[in-house]
């Protein structure tokens, strides 16, 4: 088990880079379409946002270009969901000057796959640092029971890497735990990879909660491959462990690996599982189907059910069993991340209780 803090003000407190999401209606391509929904994203607050709509305290730690229309968007939408929020505001400067990111999502139909395309030029988040937070307040006087980092925000610019860094050390200083989603990205980590590794296995050596697949663990952390890897289901899950094996060693005060197991058989339909370690202790949910509107989000929503489960302070079996279904209700919605009526409702789903309640 996971000690938590019991003196706190917030559950959760998540750095990230809010951004808007742009998604053509009905399904439809996005470079044949007119009418897009918009929304405010980021990968980060979806994993917030399962606590956050089940009652949690919940903290997005950001920045903001100052009276930009869509940061006024963003902050509406964090209030929204419930959650606090607290960053620097730049100037634009000028129309080259710093905005928020884009995310052009196609979601696919049927046997046509999702087409996804990020446009971060002039990134506000790039310019993250911890110059403009008080982590002090923020760990020492407000407190956290949880500080969730994603390798995205880490990789994002040198100064986010920092930022990231500075955080996880204020959060370990402060008897925060911290969960780390490795989330390597190729295009992020060209020219930086020897910087980025450094960074990264630092931040892991900190972490209580690692999350990741094989390819995170190898490129992000150095971890060496399983020699032989199965393509069936369990050949994955046996790969998985072979590997969580050999992190345990280079990180041995992690206490939770975790990882989601999906399997597409058309856009609209998922084997969707997860595997996790916790001490010795092995959780394997062997892929079961669901029906998926946007698949974006679904491992986030993973995470975000975890984190929960964990600071509920439930027993080991229903960390995954809960973060299993919060990722599979956040891909029946139209948003990228979920938001669970009640823990009933999320049980449900687990269940395969997909009855009509009145």
């Amino acid at each position: 088990m996971i000690e938590l803090k019991k003196d706190f003000k917030y559950s959760l407190v998540i750095p990230t880079s809010m951004g808007i999401r742009l998604t053509p209606v009905n399904g439809q391509p996005f470079h044949c379409s007119d009418t897009l929904k918009m929304q405010a994203t980021s990968a980060e607050s979806n994993v917030g946002s399962v606590s956050s709509f089940l009652g949690l305290p919940v903290k997005i730690l950001t920045a903001f270009v100052k009276g930009s229309p869509v940061s006024h968007f963003i902050k509406d939408n964090l209030r929204s969901r419930r959650m606090d929020y607290e960053g620097p505001e730049f100037e634009q400067e000028d129309p080259w000057g710093a905005r928020h990111q884009i995310n052009l999502a196609d979601s696919g139909w049927g046997s046509r796959g999702p087409r996804v395309h990020n446009d971060r030029a002039g990134e506000v988040g790039c310019k993250l640092n911890v110059k403009d937070f008080d982590l002090e307040r923020i760990f020492g006087e407000e407190g956290a029971q949880i500080v969730h980092l994603s390798g995205l925000i880490a990789a994002l610019s040198p100064e986010t890497s920092q930022f990231c860094l500075d955080i996880a050390r204020a959060a370990k200083k402060h008897g925060t735990r911290i969960s780390f989603d490795l989330n390597f990205r190729a295009s992020f980590w060209k020219g930086r990879e020897e910087e980025l590794r450094g960074i990264f296995s630092e931040i892991a050596s900190l972490s209580d909660i690692l999350v990741g697949n094989e390819e995170d663990f190898q490129l992000c952390l150095g971890i060496e491959g399983p020699e032989e890897g199965g393509s069936d289901l369990d050949g994955k899950i046996d790969s998985f462990k072979e590997m969580i094996n050999r992190v345990k060693v280079a990180y041995p005060d992690t206490s939770v690996f975790a990882t989601t197991l999906r399997e597409v058989v058309s856009t609209n339909s998922h084997l969707w599982g997860a595997i996790m370690a916790i001490g010795d202790e092995w959780h394997v949910i062997k892929p079961r189907e669901i029906g998926v509107i946007d698949r974006i989000g679904g491992g986030d929503g993973f995470v975000g059910g975890v984190l929960y489960a964990i600071i509920r302070g439930w027993e080991t079996e229903k960390w995954p069993q809960f973060g299993w279904a919060t990722g599979a209700l956040a891909a029946t919605l139209l948003t990228d991340y979920g938001q669970p009526a009640d823990e009933e409702q999320v049980w449900s789903i687990w269940k395969g209780n997909a009855r009509v309640r009145r």
